[in-house]
């Protein structure tokens, strides 16, 4: 009899990246527990990227969501981290989202979730809903 084990798991990412992605994990969590429905996360396409794509619980409308976390306040909060051009990329991404999903007419939104990180895991979370109009 043969033993099979898995390859031991990758440590966490650490700097930026591994902030993105506690962030973006924290954002759906809280989205979750509010309703939503997610439909996919870290849409990429040649224009830009949509950290996670969902459907509001309320008014059943798509919301394309851009997650900003920061372990500190050294940068500035981080909902200032949405730039115009980061907001002309999410926006090119979401047009062809939409086309791929064949949902033109859809009513749609942009919110921007930001997130301060505490590493006792009591976050900030702040939800700006409608927090751009679409940049193209």
């Amino acid at each position: 009899m043969k033993w099979f084990s898995s390859p031991p798991a990758a440590p966490p990412p650490t700097g930026n990246k591994g902030t993105g992605l506690l962030g973006e994990e924290v954002a759906a969590n809280f989205l979750i527990a509010r309703g939503f429905r997610i439909l996919e996360r870290n849409f990429r396409c040649k224009g830009g990227e949509v950290d996670i794509i969902a459907r509001d619980p309320g008014d059943k409308s798509l919301v394309f969501i851009e997650v900003k976390a920061r372990r500190g306040l050294s940068y500035g909060v981080p909902q200032l981290a949405v730039t115009p051009f980061k907001q002309h990329q999410i926006s090119k991404a979401s047009l062809t989202w939409l086309s791929l999903n064949r949902l033109h007419n859809a009513n749609a939104r942009f919110d921007v979730i930001a997130i301060l990180l505490h590493t006792d895991g009591t976050h900030q979370i702040e939800h700006i809903k409608n927090a751009f109009d679409l940049a193209y």
